[in-house]
């Protein structure tokens, strides 16, 4: 499926509120509401929407911290650890990375101790690296037809 102009206008609609009415997105972009769901459901049905999330605050959720932690695993220890990062409910989005780490991991944990506690989990899969979020300078900035070449 080719992402035309009004699709790109429907998708920018979507990326700022998922919770945007097809009517609203409609009168933004010059669609009828009816218009607008087909091409929304079009884009889902070709993987070009994958879902709609909510965004969490995880301070106010009660976590203090928020960390980038990178592994550059042992020996063996790379399969067995894509298996487990599943079952850790303190990683938020982990990444398969080329260079001399094998991993990036976003994860949120209570505070130091729980820190401590996790890399503790992660240091049997292999060598680690911890960097301690301050801000989030960009927060899931748009994907738009401006980044397509």
């Amino acid at each position: 499926m080719q992402v035309d102009e009004l699709n790109w206008a429907i998708l920018l609609r979507l990326q700022e509120n998922a919770r945007y009415s097809f009517a609203e997105i409609g009168r933004e972009v010059g669609l009828s509401s009816p218009a607008v769901a087909e091409r929304v459901k079009k884009m889902e049905d070709a993987g070009i929407i994958k879902g709609y999330k909510t965004q969490i605050s995880y301070h106010k959720a009660g976590y203090q911290l928020k960390a980038i932690i990178t592994l550059r695993a042992f020996m063996g220890r790379l399969k067995p650890f894509l298996e487990k990062v599943k079952e850790f409910k303190e990683v938020n989005n982990c990444y398969r990375i080329t260079g001399n780490e094998n991993i990036i991991m976003e994860v949120v944990l209570r505070d130091q101790v729980h820190l401590e506690e996790f890399i503790d989990k992660l240091i049997t899969y292999g060598e680690t690296k911890t960097h301690i979020v301050l801000s989030q300078v960009v927060d899931f900035a748009a994907i738009n037809k401006s980044r397509v070449k």
